[in-house]
Formats: structure tokens, C-alpha cells, sequence
């Protein structure tokens, strides 16, 4: 019996809601001239999550909650001493492998000169046995080693590319771990607020693990919904306001720059007229960059309040909805 006398009083207290925001929304409205539609809101700005490529731990933090970032400051690091290591590693790899082609450069120069001298032999040789003075056996030994002669130059030489390779891929080692070190700097994508602070230094993560929540300021906006009748003439670029709750006096312009292809909640039959009419939309109301940028430190997300669209061109804002900014 009491759960069903709560029940009961929760039904109540559900439909008291439902009528009271119906009211409000129509006593909204009832001000609101021919072509100017009007929904309640909440100032929402987008979050960025600034996270770690890499599992570790965690060195340094280096901003607080609240804290003002530009686009590529520092926000934290994570602990490197395995991947130093493995840069030193790799850098004297890149060393060793310069110093192979050095001594392969080397060994063809030898094998050069070694080449000329049987060339020179094998020519000599080869007049002596024309006139009868060396024998055809003196000639083929020293064809024989020309020959060899012409194979360790051709030996050689093949080595000079596969020591450039050998170079290549320990200079790309190193590259491949400086890469993993420099991720493991964190910085700022864009420019914005601290939001939370997750992870604290010494604390070990996961790769993927956000370490800090930024709010970028120079996108925020409102999201409200209308319903089909207002939200099937409203356009992409459409003149927009925003009246927030804490500071009423200020009427800040805006732009309408989403609105919902499908309805976001309707009735599981529509069929009537009515049941139409109860359709709701979803339309973003966009502040300028420009005009946040101006008042990035009295930007706030989550304040909620009105926001006024024009769902009509020839409709004019009424002197409550002229633009007043704060001075």
C-alpha cells in the first residue's frame, strides 16, 4: 500500500512538472511577436580530453583546475626513463651503422686500386703471351684473377647500399621512439579552460587514459528544442538570442547552426494532428568565436536560460531582444 500511495504521489508531482513547463514555455511565448519562437536551455561548450598515447606513469602535471591554456602549452608528461633508454640505444645503433659504411667505403677503395693493378697485370700478361714470351697457362691464372679482382669491386659495392638501408633504418628507430617520447609531453590542441585535473603524478594509466579535461571557450553554444511547427521554418544561419538565467539584463546574439533532421522525442503513434504538434526538434544556437574570444573570462558552460530564433524573415526582435552586451 505504500509503495503504491508513492507511486501515486510521484505520478502527481510529474504531471505538476510537465504542465508547469508547458506553462512557462507558452507564457514565453505569448509575449513573443508573429515569426520569433522561444525554448529553454543550457549554455554547453565542447569538452576536449587530453590524453596519454601511452601506458606509465605519470610525472609531472602542470595546471590546475581552471587554469587558462593556449593551443600547444604544456599540460603534463609522463615518465620516459624506458624510452630514454631506448633512444640511446637506438642513437648508437644509427653510429655503429655510419661507421659499417665507412669501413665498407673503404674496403671498395681497396678493392678498387687491387682492381687496376690485376687490370694492368692481365694486360701486360697478355702482350707477353701474344709474342710467345708467357705461356697460355700464365695468362688464364692471371685472367683468373682479374676476375676475382672484378668480383670483390662488384662485392663491394653492393655493400655501400645495403649500409645506406642499415643507416635508414636505425636513424627511422630513432625517429619511431622520439615520436613516443614527444607524446609523452602532453600539450593543449586548442586553446581553453581546465576543466578536471584526473590524474595526478605517480599515479600509473593506461594507454588512452585522459589526464586533463579542457573546455574550449571559442565554441559554445545552446541547445534547445522546438517543436515541429516552429522547427520546419527554421534555417541553417537563421538569427538567433540567448538570455541567461544569472544574468538577465545581457541579450547575446547568436546563430542557429544545427537543426535535427528527425524528431529527437515524439509519441509511438503519431497519427493526429495534435500528436504532430508534440514532435520536437533539436536546434543549436552557435555564440561567435569572435564575440567569446571578448569575453572569455565571463564564458561559463552550463548556465541555463532562453533562447529566442527567428523562424520567420520578415519577423523583426522586439526591443527586449536588441543586443545588449556587458561594457
Amino acid at each position: 500500500m505504500m509503495n503504491k500511495r508513492v507511486g501515486a504521489l510521484a505520478a502527481l508531482l510529474l504531471v505538476i512538472a510537465v504542465i508547469g513547463i508547458g506553462w512557462w514555455q507558452l507564457s514565453q511565448r505569448s509575449d513573443l511577436p508573429e515569426g520569433i519562437s522561444a525554448s529553454n536551455g543550457r549554455i554547453e561548450a565542447e569538452r576536449i580530453a587530453v590524453a596519454t598515447k601511452l601506458a606509465g606513469r605519470v610525472s609531472e602535471v602542470v595546471v590546475d583546475e581552471g587554469d587558462w591554456v593556449e593551443a600547444g602549452q604544456a599540460i603534463a608528461r609522463m615518465d620516459t626513463a624506458d624510452l630514454d633508454a631506448q633512444l640511446r640505444q637506438a642513437q648508437a645503433a644509427v653510429l655503429q651503422a655510419r661507421q659499417q659504411k665507412l669501413q665498407a667505403e673503404a674496403i671498395l677503395r681497396q678493392h678498387r686500386s687491387e682492381l687496376k693493378t690485376a687490370e694492368a697485370e692481365f694486360a701486360r700478361v697478355e702482350q707477353l703471351a701474344a709474342k710467345g714470351f708467357d705461356t697460355q697457362a700464365q695468362l688464364d691464372t692471371q685472367r683468373t684473377a682479374l676476375e676475382s679482382a672484378q668480383a670483390a669491386v662488384a662485392s663491394a659495392e653492393a655493400g655501400i647500399p645495403l649500409a645506406d638501408a642499415t643507416i635508414a633504418a636505425a636513424e627511422a628507430a630513432v625517429d619511431g621512439v622520439q615520436s613516443l617520447i614527444d607524446d609523452s609531453r602532453l600539450t593543449a590542441p586548442r586553446a581553453g579552460r581546465v576543466q578536471y585535473v584526473l590524474e595526478h603524478p605517480g599515479e600509473v594509466v593506461a594507454a588512452g587514459s585522459s589526464i586533463v579535461t579542457l573546455t574550449d571557450l571559442s565554441d559554445m553554444y545552446m541547445t534547445i528544442y522546438l517543436p515541429s511547427r516552429d522547427a520546419g521554418r527554421v534555417a541553417i544561419g537563421s538569427e538567433a538570442r540567448i538570455i541567461l538565467d544569472a544574468v538577465p539584463d545581457y541579450v547575446i546574439p547568436a546563430t542557429v547552426t544545427f537543426v535535427a533532421s528527425t524528431a529527437q522525442f515524439t509519441p509511438k503513434s503519431v497519427e493526429t494532428a495534435d500528436e504532430r504538434a508534440q514532435l520536437m526538434f533539436r536546434v543549436k544556437l552557435t555564440i561567435a568565436p569572435d564575440l567569446l574570444a571578448a569575453y572569455q573570462d565571463r564564458a561559463r558552460a552550463g548556465v541555463p536560460g532562453v533562447g529566442y530564433v527567428k523562424v520567420s524573415d520578415a519577423a523583426e526582435w522586439p526591443e527586449t531582444l536588441e543586443v545588449r552586451l556587458p561594457q
